[in-house]
Formats: structure tokens, C-alpha cells, sequence
């Protein structure tokens, strides 16, 4: 590297270092790949198990660590198959048990026995066997020479022979490709997945998500962020569908819980499945996230969280249907608007941009002609082609997409994207038809309807006339422009919500039917959509490919981590707080803090609990459960973890590889860590185990499961 550029490289790596090496505490790292100098590092700072005992033995930690459901992350910490994840990744779980009569999200839930356990439908814990590298095969077999179209059927079909392959050695297998390095590199996972998935503890959501919305992305954190689950198994001990004779799993390795805690500075770890990250990602690219993603998400997310929360305050029964929803919902509208603040506030876009120009400068001078040349120019007139196109794409998913929550919309799109034929093979054959399942536990119809209506208003007034479906003609013409006179007639003439009624799909009164028609126009938007962003997708995908490629190549004495896919990633670092508005924010709450927050809870609604959390919060003393050097009962803690979403519920291990925390999450100055993350304010929040452990006992009163636990 020539020594100016050298300078510059250095100069901006400390500016913005965007999926770097640079800063020991960033990095979500894959673990059959980790870098000697990161694992050198982790050592330094007081990491004690070795390569082996961390990855490649059948009982290296790794294997403690599930995917949870495919949305979250979790541990295992028994013998006998016990998970633990967070409240908030149980949360529909929890909500779908849930009745008025009895109320698991009001009132907590303990299984007394296993016989007690509870199955849940469609959720499954996923263990990671191995990862490999086989980038050398999917470049051998042409995927660079292929259209979009071609290269998702060689990855789909690459992916089969392998999983055909590894049940070839074990049935229950199966294998996962995904791209790495914006696609410069791919992976391949074997996982095995287990289905009997039963709920086993979980506390009332005053104490599962205590502060609410108040405290959500923000520090100090006091929630007891946690639930419990067990894996069962066929009798052979491997995965097999529900059933009442199946048996708890016994893994080959699960966690020790610790309750020797931690200080500040004690080395600490994650190990989980981040979601997704775009560090890597261009400063075009940064910029319609924040005006074109960011921006109308939140916007959209507000009105409706407005619509869903007067509904939910008006009926225990709605309340009990939409608190997941709503959870959801609200957690990235949030998230949203902070991400767009940190950028702002940090001059982030600003910043890529000077670090874009020290990479331009780099491949205008270097010798090394083994990377294409990105070409900043085409980058910026395509996103900027892209970014109107990719705000009205937004304003659509959230007001009509499954995003929406509105229950009208999900079966609208359904019908429209050819639901599995009933009746008759032939789906032309005027028999065909389907039939949609009463799921009315899940929604109510005045909510839906009127979030309909809100939202419908709503994106007329955010996007072009071009972009508006054509219902909306209907809307003017026959119903004077208002929008819930509109929704109250396809609900009322419309079969779509007509749970357990067989919908004939070449019949002329299906073609006719308002709902149908509202499903078609929506689609159509959706198409025009899609056919105008995919004209320069792919070539935006190609150079922030190549763009990722030319900074490694740069760079090529640092190591680099790939941006988070839902892959198994470590993350390491160290227990400590940060500069919180001019002082130190401290690296750990106590039970204390818990108790003046809940006095304040005539006026913050978030921080009322029943009295008995107060009264078991307010104690002297908390046995095993309080820390050896404070006294304290230690209930929430800060790290500088680099984790994302998906993480929640990733155990937190110290040094010798013990658990010591979950990890729920971050902070609202790491809110832009997405894009970048920022060494000096990032910080993973986690829930102390010990306040896991202690509310069991003594609210929860789960001798059974304290002892099948052993924490030490």
C-alpha cells in the first residue's frame, strides 16, 4: 500500500471502520473461520477454552446455542434439554396460550411438572453441526455468468444435493448456502432442527418487558428479559414431530449457569444469530435507508400503533391478541427513528463518503489488478434512480404486506399468490378452491378494520397518484373518499373473511368478489414495483459487491468479518458502561433502581408491576442470588458485544465459557450499528442470570427447575 494512501486508509478506519478489524470490541464473527489475531485477542482479554473446546469437539460451546424459531437465539442449560431465550422471543408463545380465563401474558406461567409443559405449533430450535466454505463451488459452476434467475436456482439446487447428501449419514439433517461478503464468498451449514418445542416458564410481561416502550433502546434497563422452554425427542433421542410420548432432549453439551457474575472489564461473549447487517454498505446506499426505508417505516408504523393501541386499551381480549403484534411492531419503528438520529448525529453519510474517496484513491494507484474497480459514478446515478421508487416500495409493504398486521391484507395477498388448491388437482378445474382456517384467536375484526381504513388514508397522502391501486378510483366515486366506508363494504360483501367457507377460484363470483379485486389491485402496484427497482437492482447488488471486495483487498492485513445473515456469530468484548450525557452511565442496575422506577408508576404506565415483584425487590438479602462484591441483586448489565437483531436471547459467557447473561438489547446510540458500528457508544444489553435464577425461585417458586439448572 503506498504510504499516503496508507495514511488516509488509517486516518478514515478511525473515522467510520465499517466491518473492519480495527476495534477489538466489533465484529460478528464466524467460528470455523476466526482470525488468529481475534482469537489472540479474546485470550488477552481473559478468554480461557481453546479452538476445540470453543467449535470442534461434539461438545465445544457452539453447541449449547440454538437458532430460536428462526427469529432469535437462545441456550440450552440442562441436561434434560431446558432453553433459555428472551421473554420477548417467546412473546407469541406466551400470547397464543393466552385466554382471558387465563391469562399468560398478564399473569406469568410455571409449569409445576412436565407433564405441565406446554406445545406450541410451528416453533422449532435449530442446532449449527458445521460450516464450510465452498465458494470454489458455487464460482465452478458458473454463478457469476447467470442472471438473478439462474443464480437462485444453482444456489436452490446446490443446497438440495447437499442436505440429499448429509441425510445420506443422518435423516434428521439438513444444509443452509448463504452468501457471505456481499456474495464475494458463500457458506454452507448443516443444522438439525428440532420441532417439540414446549413452553416451561415464563414471567408476567410487568417483568418480561418491564419499561415498555419508555425504556426500550435505552439505558439504565432493569427488565427481567427472559422465558424458558424444552426441547423434547423421540424415544431414540432424536428430533421428531409433537407428540405426548415424546421425552425430554439430552443434549451432548449444554451451558453451566454462573453465579460467580462479573466486574467491569471481565472479558465477556456472545454467541448467537445476528439478523442482518449492511456495514459493508455504500454511502448511496446508507442514504435511501434513511430516507427511503427508515423514514416512511416509521411514519407508517406510528399511525398504526396509534389505531392498535386505543383498541388493545379498550378490551383484555383484543389486548391478548395484538400484544405480539403491537411488540413487534413497535420495536423497529423505534429503531427507525434512532437509527436515522444516529446517522444525523454522526455525520455517517458524510463520513462513508470520505472513506469512499480514500478507496477510490487506493485503486487509482495501486499496482494490485485482482479486484474489479468500483465505479462510484454509475453507484451514485443508480441510487439515485432508485431512492423514490424504494420510498413508495416501503409505504406499500407496510400498509398492505404482512407487515401491516391487518389479518384483510394477508388473505387478500394469499389468494392472490395461489394458495395450495383444494378440491381438485387442477387448479383450473371448477372444483379447485380453498379454504382459509378459523384463526380468529390471532384477530379482531373492528381493530382490523379500522387499522385498514387508517392505513389506507394514510398512504394516499405519502405516495403519487401513479402508485395508488385502483380501488382507490372506487374509493372516490362510491364512497365520497372516505376510506372506511370502503373497508366496512368488501368486509361485508367480500368472502376472504369468511373463515372455514370453501372459495371456488373459477367461479364468476370469485373473479367479482370486492376482496378478490382489492387482493389484485394491490398485487398489481406490487409488480410495477418490483419490475421497475429490479431493472437496477442487480447492478447496485454488483458493485456493493465489488465495493466490499476492493476494501478487503485494501485492507488485506486487517481481518474482516462478513455482515450478519442469521448465521452463528461470536461476538466478544468486555463488561463496562460508556459516557452517557456527560457522565458515566455505570455497567450495571440493581434491585434498587427497579423499585424507584415502579413509585414512579402512577405517572409511567410502563413501570407498574403487581406488588408482589415490588415486595421481592425490596429485600435485604437475595442468597446465592446477590453479587459477592456489591451485595446487590445485579439485574441488567452493559458490554460492548457488537449484536444486532436476532441476538436477543444469545447467551453471554465470561471467560471460562459459564453463562452469565442473555443478551436482549442495545442501546439508543448503537442504533446505527446496523450500518456501522461506533466503538465509543455501542453496548449490548443483557439480563443477569442470577436475576434470572432469583425470580424463578422466588416469584416463580421452581425448585424443580432451579435444581435441574445447577447453576454453580
Amino acid at each position: 500500500m503506498h504510504t499516503a494512501v496508507s495514511r488516509l486508509v488509517m486516518a478514515a478506519a478511525l473515522a467510520v471502520s465499517p466491518a473492519s478489524g480495527v476495534m477489538a470490541d466489533e465484529g460478528m464473527w464466524t467460528l470455523f473461520t476466526l482470525p488468529e489475531p481475534i482469537y489472540e485477542q479474546m485470550k488477552g482479554y481473559g478468554f480461557t477454552l481453546s479452538r476445540p473446546q470453543l467449535y470442534d469437539n461434539p461438545d465445544g460451546l457452539k453447541n449449547a446455542v440454538v437458532n430460536f424459531s428462526g427469529y432469535c437465539s437462545g441456550v440450552v442449560v440442562s441436561p434434560d434439554g431446558l432453553v433459555f431465550t428472551n421473554h420477548h422471543c417467546g412473546f407469541e408463545a406466551i400470547r397464543s396460550h393466552s385466554t382471558v380465563d387465563h391469562d399468560y401474558m398478564l399473569n406469568g406461567f410455571c409449569a409445576k411438572t412436565m407433564a405441565d409443559e406446554l406445545p406450541n405449533e410451528n416453533m422449532f430450535v435449530s442446532f449449527m453441526i458445521e460450516q464450510k466454505d465452498i465458494t470454489a463451488d458455487v464460482e465452478r459452476l458458473g454463478y457469476d455468468a447467470l442472471d438473478d434467475y439462474g443464480r437462485g436456482n444453482l444456489i436452490d439446487s446446490l443446497e438440495q444435493a447437499m442436505t440429499d447428501d448429509v441425510k445420506k449419514r443422518d435423516s434428521t439433517l439438513h444444509v443452509n448456502i448463504d452468501p457471505f461478503y456481499e456474495g464475494n464468498k458463500w457458506y454452507a451449514t448443516t443444522y438439525q432442527d428440532f420441532t417439540d418445542l414446549r413452553l416451561v416458564f415464563a414471567l408476567p410481561k410487568s417483568m418480561g418487558k418491564f419499561g415498555g416502550e419508555t425504556d426500550n433502546w435505552m439505558w439504565p434497563r432493569q427488565t427481567c428479559d427472559f422465558s424458558v422452554f424444552r426441547i423434547y425427542a423421540g424415544k431414540d433421542n432424536r428430533p421428531a414431530p409433537y407428540s405426548p410420548d415424546n421425552k425430554p432432549y439430552h443434549p451432548k453439551r449444554w451451558a453451566q449457569v454462573s453465579l460467580g457474575g462479573y466486574k467491569d472489564g471481565d472479558y465477556a461473549m456472545t454467541l448467537g444469530y445476528p439478523g442482518s447487517t449492511s456495514r459493508y454498505l455504500s454511502s448511496y446506499g446508507i442514504q435511501t435507508r434513511r430516507d427511503a426505508q427508515n423514514a416512511p417505516r416509521a411514519q407508517v408504523r406510528g399511525v398504526k400503533q396509534e389505531v392498535m393501541k386505543r383498541h388493545m386499551n379498550a378490551s383484555e381480549a383484543v389486548r391478548i391478541k395484538y400484544d405480539s403484534k403491537y411488540a413487534q411492531s413497535s420495536n423497529y419503528w423505534k429503531n427507525s427513528i434512532g437509527m436515522n438520529k444516529c446517522i444525523d448525529s454522526i455525520g455517517l453519510i458524510q463520513q462513508k463518503r470520505k472513506y469512499e474517496a480514500v478507496i477510490r484513491r487506493w485503486q487509482d494507484t495501486t499496482s494490485v489488478n485482482d479486484f474489479k474497480k468500483v465505479d462510484f459514478d454509475a453507484m451514485a446515478r443508480l441510487y439515485a434512480k432508485t431512492e423514490k421508487l424504494e420510498y413508495v416500495f416501503t409505504m406499500w409493504s407496510e400498509t398492505f404486506s404482512r407487515r401491516s398486521n391487518i389479518e384483510f391484507n394477508t388473505r387478500a395477498m394469499k389468494l392472490y399468490n395461489g394458495m395450495e388448491v383444494k378440491g381438485s388437482k387442477d387448479s383450473k378445474s371448477s372444483k379447485a378452491y380453498h379454504e382459509f382456517d378459523d384463526n380468529s384467536s390471532e384477530w379482531d375484526a373492528p381493530t382490523d378494520k379500522d387499522m385498514m381504513a387508517v392505513l389506507l388514508d394514510n398512504y394516499r397522502k405519502h405516495v403519487d397518484k401513479k402508485w395508488l391501486p385502483l380501488f382507490y378510483n372506487d374509493i372516490d366515486s362510491k364512497f365520497g373518499g372516505d376510506c372506511k366506508r370502503f373497508v366496512d363494504h368488501i368486509w361485508n360483501n367480500s368472502i376472504i373473511m369468511q373463515s372455514g367457507k370453501k372459495i371456488y377460484f373459477n367461479k364468476k363470483s370469485y373473479k367479482e368478489d370486492p376482496g378478490v379485486k382489492y387482493g389484485i389491485d394491490i398485487m398489481d402496484i406490487f409488480a410495477q414495483l418490483k419490475e421497475q427497482t429490479g431493472v437496477y437492482a442487480d447492478s447496485i447488488a454488483e458493485l456493493e459487491k465489488e465495493l466490499c471486495a476492493a476494501k478487503i483487498r485494501m485492507e488485506e492485513n486487517l481481518p474482516h468479518y462478513s455482515d450478519a445473515n442469521f448465521t452463528m456469530r461470536l461476538s466478544y468484548g468486555r463488561v463496562g458502561g460508556f459516557e452517557l450525557s456527560g457522565h458515566q452511565s455505570g455497567y450495571y442496575t440493581d434491585a434498587e433502581s427497579i423499585v424507584k422506577k415502579m413509585n414512579r408508576a402512577d405517572k409511567i404506565a410502563d413501570y407498574k408491576a403487581e406488588p408482589v415483584m415490588k415486595e421481592l425487590l425490596s429485600r435485604s438479602t437475595y442468597g446465592p442470588y446477590q453479587d459477592k462484591t456489591t451485595g446487590k441483586l445485579q439485574l441488567c448489565f452493559l458490554t460492548n458485544n457488537d449484536i444486532t437483531g436476532g441476538n436477543s436471547g444469545s447467551p453471554m459467557f465470561n471467560g471460562n465459557g459459564e453463562l452469565i447473561g442473555l443478551a436482549f438489547d442495545g442501546n439508543w446510540d448503537s442504533l446505527s450499528s446496523d450500518i456501522n458500528f461506533d466503538s465509543r457508544l455501542a453496548r449490548c444489553i443483557g439480563v443477569d442470570i442470577r436475576y434470572v435464577l432469583y425470580m424463578m425461585s422466588s416469584w416463580g417458586h421452581a425448585d424443580r427447575l432451579i435444581k435441574e439448572i445447577n447453576a454453580k
